[in-house]
């Protein structure tokens, strides 16, 4: 458990130190909300709100896991690290536990972003619930930045995880509801991950925070993330050691 914090926290200063991915994931998310989300009465600035917290979350786990895994696959330091006898299990919970505080940074700013140009609000109780259901919903999107992050070249990473990012949150009503969609993209909206957020999500809004089908879809797609994220490693590891 102490090389996970000692990791951890090596982890964290590092990304914060660097202007270059701190600042997008703080300010990005909010920015979009206030061009695309900031308006309507009451109830849809929640819904926004609720929403534009989880493309926030979202993003953390896309660029720090696939972004930051593929560059560091093409560092002389990480082909030193992965000769330590430290298990890659201990990496990967420090890299989760680094993810945190930006993930939590980047959907308070969307947060306050609301508060301070809508009439967004939520009891008490649910703000808390909010904060469950974001640490839960990201968890697929952390393991599917794990995958993407051993599968993408390294100069190619940023921009697929940039596709994907984006893509799947608009698709999937993470800025626009479903019905707002195009027919296309709300005939395909249903089957990705990012819709079954987006449900979520709006559920702690509406006080039906947890709906097991909706939980249950996610964690189907969290395992499913899992075992691609496994096979990816494995891959990589075979190629670079095999």
């Amino acid at each position: 458990m102490r090389l996970v914090l000692v990791h951890a926290r090596a982890s964290t200063l590092e990304l914060a130190r660097y202007p270059a991915y701190a600042v997008p994931t703080l300010l990005f998310p909010a920015a979009f909300f206030l061009v695309f989300g900031a308006g309507g009465n009451a109830a849809a600035a929640t819904v926004e709100l609720a929403t534009f917290a989880g493309f926030a979350a979202i993003g953390v786990a896309f660029f720090q896991f696939g972004v930051g895994i593929a560059a560091d696959r093409a560092s002389p330091w990480e082909a030193y690290l992965r000769t330590l006898p430290v298990a890659p299990a201990t990496r990967l919970a420090a890299r989760v536990l680094s993810a945190v505080p930006f993930a939590v940074a980047a959907s308070a700013t969307v947060a306050g972003a609301a508060l301070a140009t809508t009439q967004a609000g939520l009891p008490a109780v649910r703000w808390l619930e909010l904060a469950v259901a974001l640490a839960l919903g990201a968890v697929p999107f952390a393991l599917l930045g794990i995958a993407l992050g051993y599968l993408a070249p390294p100069r190619g990473a940023l921009p697929i995880a940039n596709l994907l990012y984006l893509g799947l949150s608009y698709s999937g009503g993470l800025w626009l509801r479903p019905n707002r969609l195009p027919p296309a993209v709300a005939a395909l909206s249903p089957y990705l991950p990012t819709r079954t957020f987006a449900d979520a999500l709006v559920g702690v809004v509406a006080g039906d925070a947890f709906a097991p089908g909706i939980w249950v879809r996610l964690a189907g797609f969290a395992g499913l993330f899992a075992l691609l994220a496994a096979w990816a490693y494995r891959r990589d590891e075979g190629r670079r050691y095999g």
